[in-house]
């Protein structure tokens, strides 16, 4: 998917480097090992089916799944590399707390979304296929970052398929279009891709954003009034004291 698009990375930071570890070891040892040599049911508890977690009440699942991939190498080397190329600047910009609440924001609120998304569908259509495959990977989180990249740092260049310069935020547009077509031509469930979740991300990701600035502009708010408070001074003029106290800010 994002194979032509080149972006500034920065250093492995704390959160994305711990990020990338526990994918990798999960992927390995848990799916690779385990459930592929060992027929372990790992995906089937931990994935993200939405009919277990809508009717079965198996809601660790929407937090669960971003860990999981399919054994295909490709799927979790892609997720990676783009968490480390969307998600390390953003760290440093955010430090790592706010990056792991919106990471995980991102994610969830993707599953939740897909599971509502899906629910809907059949309740529409009659079809039960989206309640019962499951969904699996970080990709949700991963478009949740996207998005960001897109609305903070909207007028950097990149290269789409190395050839079409664009800025970030008109990169961002174009792919949020690409899975929202994707989606409406294979039915919300989208086949082998789940790209109502990666909408979810889009989406989650934005509102996320959107609660952060208004927490930002009040927390601002209230400590200037603070400042004001705390900068006023009552000045008496002892010479000439039946003219009014004067107020000093």
């Amino acid at each position: 998917m994002n194979r032509g698009v080149t972006f500034q990375t920065a250093p492995l930071t704390p959160a994305v480097k711990w990020l990338l570890i526990i994918n990798v070891a999960v992927w390995f040892v848990f799916q690779v090992i385990l459930e592929g040599f060992l027929r372990v049911p790992f995906t089937s508890i931990f994935g993200l089916y939405p009919g277990k977690v809508l009717f079965d009440f198996q809601i660790w699942q929407v937090g669960t799944y971003m860990f999981l991939h399919s054994l295909q190498v490709t799927h979790i080397l892609f997720n990676m590399l783009m968490l480390w190329f969307f998600g390390a600047e953003l760290e440093q910009r955010w430090g790592t707390r706010f990056f792991l609440i919106y990471y995980f924001v991102s994610g969830i609120g993707a599953a939740i979304l897909y599971c509502l998304g899906v629910w809907g569908y059949a309740l529409v259509t009659g079809s039960q296929t989206g309640l019962i495959v499951p969904v699996i990977g970080a990709s949700g989180a991963v478009f949740g970052l996207l998005l960001a990249q897109g609305l903070i740092f909207g007028d950097r260049i990149v290269y789409f398929f190395m050839l079409f310069p664009m800025k970030t935020r008109y990169f961002v547009a174009l792919m949020g279009l690409v899975q929202l077509a994707s989606m409406m031509t294979s039915s919300v469930t989208g086949g082998e891709v789940a790209y109502l979740a990666h909408l979810g991300g889009l989406v989650s990701g934005f509102i996320c954003l959107q609660v952060k600035a208004w927490f930002d502009r009040n927390s601002w708010k209230k400590k200037s009034n603070k400042s004001k408070g705390r900068n006023l001074r009552l000045v008496v003029d002892n010479e000439k004291s039946d003219k009014p106290p004067k107020y000093w800010n």
